[in-house]
């Protein structure tokens, strides 16, 4: 096997490209389907989290999407500015922000929502259910704190 085959072959059992690239086409696919809302799926992502946590400050809000406060400032100025999103000022601490959907904000998730739901029915449909709940549970694993922690310690499983 020449050299240019072993990097390839070693390409295809990469964790982290297979995620990726995975990650990248069923991203394109979702936003392809909710494009009518205009929104894309990071905005959409990002509109559900604080829609679920109304009043999150920035820096739980930012670990919920394991984002870090600069990314999730970019993803939250288009928000804002076309007024989806609004920002808090925390009543005891001024200097922390919460966030939480306007009522343009919310019709605009509800209308997102509608086209998500069908994506997430193709993609269900495609995958199957069992398996689709599958992939998300170990998908939910690997975006946790811990995981991350013992990754990081270098732990090894067993």
């Amino acid at each position: 096997m020449n050299e240019r085959a072993k990097l390839f072959e070693g390409w295809q059992i990469c964790s982290n490209s297979a995620l990726k690239r995975a990650t990248r086409q069923l991203g394109q696919l979702y936003d392809d389907v909710i494009d009518a809302s205009g929104l894309r799926g990071t905005q959409y992502t990002l509109m559900t989290q604080i829609h679920m946590n109304s009043g999150s400050p920035l820096k739980v809000l930012a670990e919920n999407m394991v984002m870090d406060l600069s990314a999730l400032g970019h993803t939250l100025k288009p928000l804002i500015r076309d007024g989806l999103v609004e920002l808090v000022p925390d009543e005891k601490d001024r200097r922390v922000k919460r966030t939480r959907l306007t009522e343009a904000g919310i019709e605009k998730w509800q209308e997102a929502t509608r086209l998500w739901r069908e994506a997430h029915q193709r993609f269900e449909h495609l995958l199957g259910q069992e398996q689709a709940k599958a992939l998300r549970d170990t998908l939910n694993l690997i975006a946790s704190k811990d995981f991350a922690g013992r990754f990081r310690a270098g732990e090894n499983k067993g």
